[in-house]
């Protein structure tokens, strides 16, 4: 559930009513009520927007292919040619730059991607990929690519829209806003939802408020795991608690290993095999450099990464992110073509194999259509609870204007024995996901000095029920 649920019926007002015991789900109720309304109605746009980008950049993938069908694929041939020929053909056409990783085709029908850094016009941090045919050497085109998933520039738009609002490191937070609210707005939705009388659930013969209310609550339970998931997965890469999950797993021990590619041996550094540094003809060459690493069990897809110095190695990593996942690394010696560290994916920590599958869960590469088209769903139905949770709004103004807000004061009915170790899961929460605290503390303080200054004016009493 995600935006602004307000009260029915059931909910509304009982001043009349008795006070609720103390320790009852009932005097919580409220709180979460209040909560899970002002949470929706203030962080909504941001999951729209967060929705709606994150709707297409699942289609994305589909588009590409359909888009960039001739750099990206080619007609079987009967034999590829060598790595080294195809770079060749490749640093021809487009000498500028020095090459930063090879992809050999992975298919019979796949173009091998020769990828240069420092070209002129392209965006820090992305590279020209050069698209060659593995059987006759043609190159088929040139296109930026960002990513470790080799996103073209159609899905990169998209990618960098959904992740920041091409505003750059400033525009992260916004996504990391939505992630970090995502989970408490669901949580308190089936909360809700669930502490309804059953016969205030159902959709069918309801109209009006009552059925918008259904329709929300109906679509919220059944989305909720997915939006956990995304909330949880997102903030993994996210700018401030992304770096504080990273100092936690490596402080546990579950950091991402990473290969070593320092040469080794007493050939590193010296004489021919040194070469230049970026070059892909380093040492002994693509050729028996793919070769070792073949023999190493290294399957397609794989990317080949050149020295970046004259002391260091040749680093080829397999690539796969849909199921089975293929990340094992080999570092290779460009002096002898000996492997010099090995990595396999089989030994990562649990807690990196699990951030490796959610975050290839989270971007829909882990399992391909399958993963997108569910993604769409989960994006569809976060779109249609926000609208559902405006028109709630809406309509409890009766259709002339916006509801009134839900009453102050809930967090007085709540006994203390709740209340206090509340606050002090919310205040360790805030710490360790600062775009949910800070937001938090603010909305509190504001609410807070209104409710004084409407108190001294004679507008509130305090400890009044609410709901």
């Amino acid at each position: 559930m995600t935006t602004a649920p307000s009260t029915t019926t059931d909910e509304a007002p009982q001043p009349a009513a008795p006070a609720p015991s103390k320790g009852s789900w009932a005097s919580l109720r409220p709180l979460i009520l209040r909560l899970h309304f002002y949470a929706g109605v203030l962080v909504a746009p941001f999951l729209l927007v967060a929705a709606v980008t994150g709707l297409l950049y699942a289609g994305s993938f589909q588009a590409e292919k359909l888009v960039y069908d001739h750099e990206l694929s080619v007609p079987v041939g009967e034999k590829k040619l060598p790595i080294s020929e195809q770079v060749a053909a490749a640093r021809k056409a487009h000498p500028e730059g020095t090459v930063s990783a090879v992809r050999p085709s992975p298919e019979a029908d796949a173009t091998t991607r020769v990828m240069l850094s420092g070209v002129p016009g392209v965006d820090e941090g992305h590279a020209l990929a050069v698209f060659v045919d593995p059987y006759t050497a043609e190159v088929r085109g040139a296109l930026e690519q960002y990513g470790s998933t080799g996103a073209l520039p159609l899905r990169t738009w998209i990618d960098e829209f959904h992740r920041d609002l091409h505003l750059g490191e400033q525009g992260r937070l916004y996504s990391e806003l939505a992630a970090s609210w995502l989970w408490v707005i669901a949580a308190g939705g089936l909360a809700l939802w669930f502490s309804r009388r059953r016969a205030l659930r159902k959709v069918r013969g309801t109209k009006g408020r009552r059925r918008t209310l259904g329709l929300h609550g109906t679509v919220g339970v059944w989305a909720a795991i997915g939006f956990f998931f995304l909330s949880a997965t997102g903030l993994t890469w996210s700018a401030y608690a992304g770096a504080t999950i990273d100092e936690l797993r490596t402080s546990l021990g579950q950091a991402t290993p990473s290969v070593s590619a320092a040469a080794g041996g007493e050939h590193a550094g010296h004489g021919s095999a040194a070469g230049q540094a970026g070059d892909a003809a380093h040492g002994v060459g693509l050729d028996k450099i793919l070769s070792a690493a073949r023999a190493e069990g290294l399957g397609n897809p794989v990317e080949i990464v050149p020295p970046a110095d004259a002391n260091s190695a040749y680093v080829v990593k397999q690539v796969q992110r849909s199921w089975p996942s293929k990340q094992d690394a080999v570092a290779i010696d460009p002096a002898d073509g000996e492997v010099t560290d090995v990595v396999r994916f089989a030994d990562y920590p649990v807690l990196a194999k699990l951030t490796r599958w959610g975050i290839d869960l989270h971007t829909g590469v882990l399992f391909g259509l399958a993963n997108q088209i569910a993604l769409m769903l989960l994006a569809a139905s976060l779109i249609l609870l926000i609208v559902w949770g405006y028109r709630m709004w809406w309509q409890r103004g009766r259709g002339t204007s916006f509801g009134r807000p839900i009453p102050r004061g809930a967090w007085q009915q709540v006994p203390p024995q709740i209340l206090v170790p509340l606050l002090a899961g919310i205040a360790v929460l805030g710490y360790f996901l600062p775009l949910f605290g800070i937001p938090l503390a603010a909305f509190l303080a504001v609410d807070i000095l209104l409710g004084e200054i409407a108190h001294r004016r004679g507008r509130r009493s305090y400890g009044t029920p609410v709901s």
